[in-house]
């Protein structure tokens, strides 16, 4: 049995869950609102201040999808109510990064800058200090959303091996190769 999907979530205060008879689940909060849609065999309750996630059988299907979606039930819950960070660090000699508004721009070694346009739901913020790699700070109530843009912009520019040039999450680490040896004897 799924020991993930068996755990109940706890609604924090400020936040309501609602359950349609199509199981749509839709969470309010102060960060904002998500929808998620169901598959019509989970069955999603809200008692006594607890959301419980329960599967009609012991299938192998079943228990998959019982899991999933107290995750992703889990994830917002936890979106609305406090949010998710995601941060990036642009790292090279020359390379920088800014915004405005939604639009992101970054000098990553290419011949033109790079542009990238974020959704709405996503808030943008860049920092750049003297001596320190220029950070790319992006908040959002959506893990999902979050997580993809994220990695769309990692992918412009990916770390390479040797020096660790490109665009980094801030708590991924890389591995360096040696590079090449001194001579031959």
């Amino acid at each position: 049995m799924s020991r993930i999907g068996r755990a109940p979530i706890s609604i924090p205060a400020k936040t309501e869950i609602s359950v349609s008879d199509k199981n749509l689940v839709t969470v309010k909060g102060p960060k904002g609102t998500l929808t998620q849609q169901i598959d019509r065999d989970i069955t999603v309750k809200v008692e006594d201040g607890k959301i419980l996630v329960e599967r009609p059988t012991d299938q192998k299907r079943h228990k998959a999808l019982h899991g999933l979606y107290r995750a992703i039930v889990q994830n917002m819950v936890v979106g609305v109510s406090d949010g998710f960070k995601r941060e990036l660090q642009v790292i090279g000699v020359g390379f920088r990064a800014s915004h405005q508004g939604q639009l992101l721009e970054l000098a990553v070694g290419y011949s033109h800058p790079v542009y990238v346009l974020l959704p709405e739901e996503i808030t943008l913020s860049t920092e750049t200090v003297k001596g320190q790699a220029p950070k790319v700070l992006l908040e959002s109530s959506d893990k999902q959303l979050l997580g993809q843009v994220a990695a769309k912009i990692r992918a412009i520019r990916k770390p390479e091996p040797y020096k660790g040039k490109g665009i980094k999450y801030s708590d991924e680490i890389l591995r360096k190769k040696a590079g090449k040896s001194a001579g031959k004897k």
